[in-house]
């Protein structure tokens, strides 16, 4: 676990770095993997309906609602690579 940890870690640092900005599809995959693997499943009010990015944000975490953290860190490991590559 410490290992996925570690390269989770370096991977949420990696994706500051990449040279072109994601689509939106892809950053809210990217967010909702990251809060999943981070905080586990969706918690808190979902945010009020002229909070377009908020709703979008808490809507793609919430579809991930029951995956478990390390297989979304996993996935968030894979994603950045696959964006930096």
């Amino acid at each position: 676990m410490s290992d996925l940890k570690a390269r989770f870690e370096q991977a949420a640092r990696d994706v500051q770095c990449l040279s072109e900005r994601p689509d939106n599809d892809t950053l809210l995959r990217l967010y909702a993997l990251y809060k999943q693997g981070s905080e586990g499943d969706v918690s808190g009010p979902k945010p009020g309906f002229f909070d377009f990015v908020g709703t979008a944000k808490y809507e793609a975490w919430a579809k991930l609602k029951g995956m478990p953290q390390e297989q979304a860190m996993q996935q968030y490991i894979d994603l950045v690579k696959k964006l930096t590559a």
